[in-house]
């Protein structure tokens, strides 16, 4: 079989007839670099990894598998195909064979087929550009599943309920991401339900509730004028771009302005077997980073929420449990969760920022980076670091960047002002602390109102944030948010921008 082959100096190369990507080649060149890379399972490790070309995602996985962390097999479709897609709106039709044949070597790997009625193989579809841009870019998890293959999961688990909650999910996340129906027509009809049947929580809904829920999302693909694939190789295909295609959406082009990101390839999108956190009470699934982001203290800083997948975390749907929970709720894994940790540091000499799965007791690591930090943080960790043998001080030196340096002269309340009486007794409310500082300002409800009236200083208020509300949040002082835990999207990003939050 043919494989797709990029010159490297092409891809670079905008006037370059071979910047479309549709050159292919049966061998590779001395400068040439593949289009799709496995990782995890069988695939051979790659020596010397690029982050130019496999996104930050991308590298991650190859050295976590590398360094023998466990990590759900699958493969990485490179930045310079992001570029491909951008110019001519599709890709190649010869890499849809590279594609098959990735997932051939998974299904071989753990004994599964995509698109199999009786056990089916899922996968998750994610972005992935060189430098970490939190929530920015899009997500699909639990791509093969339709009307045939969730009966098959069904069965095969024994958990009917895990298997139409796995589909509510991917019907909600495929209409948003691929179809560009709003999300929040499907979370009408789940709030509609919960309500109905008088239940808080979707972990509440019972088996015949989420089969009713699918239901009602076949619905909003019809409102609509669309349909949802019953087919999972058109799936995982529309998946792929959208996440490629995800690279200009107007919120991710805000971000890389706001933070002044520019002359990269674009994302890299990594296509991985799905484990699941939402199988039941032996299951879950978290965010973690290895230092804590806002004081730089040599702790565990992070949250899980049992019977759940991985968006939940970060979307602030459930206010998740802190990661020391872990410990007493999944002993095995919590122990393994530690070791991997300190292996990363280790390996990429910095603190860490972690998202992982437990299922069934197993623990599954899914992505590794460099994590977000406050400028208090960034001076106490490249302090530690040194003491700690962890990097010279010339590495050190290069993590503190020139924003934590002004962050540093950021306002901060005076410690015997928090004490005194004035203070305590007229405190509204008290939430967890996503990023330290203080901040004053008139309280707005929206984006759109705190990217109008941000000359004035004003503090977004919401239910959560989504990467739709990055303008809003950089136009303001400070962000508070009713739900979501110190991992939520608010907490991730405001501490990078030194908000308060």
């Amino acid at each position: 079989m043919t494989t797709i082959y990029m010159s490297r100096s092409q891809v670079l190369d905008p006037n370059s007839k071979a910047s479309t990507g549709l050159t292919i080649s049966a061998a590779p060149g001395e400068d040439m670099m593949q289009a799709c890379v496995p990782f995890g399972g069988s695939a051979p490790s790659v020596i010397k990894p690029n982050k130019d070309i496999l996104g930050g995602k991308g590298l991650g996985l190859q050295e976590m598998s590398s360094i023998g962390i466990d990590v759900p097999p699958g493969f990485t479709l490179t930045t310079p195909l992001c570029q491909v897609f951008d110019r001519h709106g599709d890709l190649p039709p010869a890499l849809w064979a590279e594609v098959d044949k990735a997932i051939a070597r998974v299904e071989k790997d753990l004994g599964r087929k995509f698109g199999d009625a009786t056990n089916p193989l899922l996968f998750s579809c994610r972005s992935g550009a060189k430098i970490s841009m939190p929530g920015m870019m899009d997500t699909v998890l639990n791509v093969g599943l339709t009307k045939e293959t969730v009966e098959g999961l069904a069965k095969a688990t024994n958990n009917r309920r895990f298997a139409y909650d796995s589909f509510r999910r991917l019907l909600d996340m495929f209409g948003d991401v691929v179809l560009g129906i709003p999300h929040e027509d499907f979370e009408e009809k789940l709030e509609a339900l919960k309500e109905k049947v008088v239940v808080l929580d979707d972990v509440d809904l019972s088996t015949e509730h989420l089969e009713e829920l699918c239901q009602s999302y076949y619905k909003v693909y019809e409102t609509h004028g669309k349909s949802f694939p019953q087919d999972a190789t058109e799936q995982v295909r529309a998946c792929i771009k959208a996440v490629f295609g995800s690279w200009n959406s107007e919120r991710a082009i805000k971000y890389r302005e706001i933070n002044q990101i520019t002359s990269l390839l674009g994302t890299a999108c990594n296509i991985q077997a799905m484990v699941f956190g939402n199988l039941g009470p032996s299951s879950g699934t978290g965010v973690a980073f290895s230092r804590d982001p806002g004081t730089g203290k040599n702790e565990l800083k992070g949250e899980y929420l049992v019977n759940a997948q991985g968006e939940d975390v970060v979307a602030g749907i459930r206010t998740p449990q802190p990661i020391s929970a872990m410990e007493k709720g999944f002993p095995a894994a919590y122990a393994q969760f530690i070791k991997n940790i300190h292996k990363l540091e280790h390996h990429f000499k910095d603190m860490q920022d972690v998202e992982f799965t437990v299922q069934d007791e197993k623990l599954w690591m899914l992505q590794c980076r460099s994590g977000k930090r406050t400028g208090q943080a960034a001076f106490a960790i490249a302090c530690d670091l040194v003491d700690e043998k962890l990097c010279t001080q010339e590495e050190a030196l290069l993590k503190v960047e020139p924003d934590h340096v002004q962050q540093m002269l950021h306002p901060t309340f005076a410690p015997d002002a928090l004490k005194s009486a004035i203070y305590l007794e007229n405190i509204i409310a008290v939430g967890l602390a996503g990023g330290p500082g203080a901040a004053v300002g008139k309280l707005v409800f929206s984006t759109k109102l705190a990217e109008e009236q941000s000359a004035v200083g004003v503090i977004l208020v919401r239910e959560n944030t989504s990467p739709e509300d990055v303008g809003g949040m950089w136009a303001s002082k400070g962000i508070l948010t009713s739900r979501g835990g110190v991992t939520s999207h608010a907490a991730v990003v405001a501490p990078g921008w030194g908000k308060a939050c």
